[in-house]
């Protein structure tokens, strides 16, 4: 899809597994733009973290760890503070640890110029707080939602994928809790941007989904 005169800033904000990471990647390789993944650069600092024994209980060691804080996003792989860390942020263990960090509102401050690099030039990027917040000026903005059992059948058939062993009742309870957090938290909390599209993908493929996007973002030009 061509895209003509100044290139948009598109968000996809929703909850975990409804598909941002996947369908955003996509969308963003088919305008030519690039594509920010905020969960990876949460996942990323949860790891770090984690290994470094700063739990979210401490803002302050948190703000200063965070001050020299890398990431990086190559040929499909994610890397922070020089490591490859593509395939260890996407455990379950991070899975069920990323939302107490990325609820503290010094990681958030934190990598809020990460975040907005290159957003002169256009990009797709995903989230939670990605047209509330980071991106509120956003050409489009899209709530990318499914239903939980939806979204956690999506995040077992992942996991199998990756010849794993996973249990589809401790996902859906994993993304039913993520979704409390997520929604309640008192900083950046889940919510549909006032001007968002709602998108609800259940029992729409892939293809459909990305078809939809960008549609609506053929109506910007």
């Amino acid at each position: 899809m061509a895209l003509r005169g100044k290139k948009p800033v598109i968000v996809l904000d929703g909850p975990a597994g409804a598909g941002k990471s996947s369908v955003g990647k996509e969308v963003a390789k088919r305008l030519g733009l690039p594509f920010l993944d905020t969960g990876a650069i949460y996942r990323a600092i949860t790891l770090i973290m984690l290994r470094e024994n700063i739990t979210p209980m401490e803002p302050a060691r948190l703000k200063e760890r965070l001050a020299s804080f890398s990431i990086g996003f190559a040929g499909g792989k994610v890397t922070a503070c020089g490591e490859d860390v593509t395939a260890a942020i996407r455990t379950p263990e991070i899975d069920m640890e990323v939302s107490p960090y990325s609820a503290v509102c010094e990681v958030r401050s934190s990598i809020l110029g990460i975040q907005r690099q290159g957003m002169s030039e256009g990009l797709v990027a995903e989230g939670r707080d990605m047209g509330t917040v980071v991106f509120p000026d956003a050409d489009l903005k899209i709530f990318l939602t499914a239903s939980p059992e939806t979204r956690a059948r999506r995040r077992y058939e992942e996991r199998l994928g990756r010849g794993e062993t996973p249990d589809y009742e401790e996902i859906l309870e994993l993304v039913n809790r993520r979704d409390a957090i997520d929604s309640g938290r008192e900083i950046a909390p889940l919510v549909p941007a006032c001007d968002a599209i709602y998108f609800d993908t259940t029992g729409f493929s892939f293809e459909e989904v990305v078809r939809g996007i960008l549609e609506h973002t053929a109506r910007l030009n």
